[in-house]
């Protein structure tokens, strides 16, 4: 068993996670999906659904909200 990646990047703007606090890529989450990797910082594949959000990453995998 892996441990799990920490991580890096803001999944709602790309840039590194511990350049600030990003207060506004925290505020639009709480009502829309991740749009970049957390870990690898690549833009990932979204797609609302009508009990919620999925997001896919090539490398990383699936994400559902």
């Amino acid at each position: 068993m892996s441990a799990p990646l920490a991580q890096r990047w803001c999944d709602r703007c790309g840039e590194p996670a511990d350049a600030g606090a990003h207060p506004a890529c925290a505020s639009a989450r709480a009502l829309e999906p991740p749009r970049f990797c957390a870990h690898c910082r690549r833009r990932m594949k979204v797609q609302i659904l009508p009990a919620g959000w999925s997001a896919v990453c090539v490398e990383h995998g699936e994400l559902r909200g």
